[in-house]
């Protein structure tokens, strides 16, 4: 005897205000998605102000604060 497997697609419009943070964060790990608390914007800037100034690398905060603002990972 012969087993098929039978796969159905449904669409279900949901709300993301009604979950809560916690929720889509473990959504998130649980999918093996990167996730990472950026903190305060205006502290990333003056980070990368505060390197570039003296030369030293700042890519890393730079693509946080991009990833912060447009929602894209470079």
């Amino acid at each position: 005897m012969k087993y098929h497997t039978i796969y159905k697609e449904v669409e279900i419009d949901v709300e993301l205000s009604d979950f809560e943070d916690d929720e889509l964060i473990q959504e998130l790990e649980d999918r093996g998605v990167m996730y990472e608390d950026f903190g305060d914007s205006k502290l990333l800037l003056e980070s990368i102000w505060q390197k570039r100034r003296i030369g030293e690398d700042y890519q890393r905060e730079l693509e946080k604060l991009i990833y912060m603002a447009l929602g894209k990972v470079v």
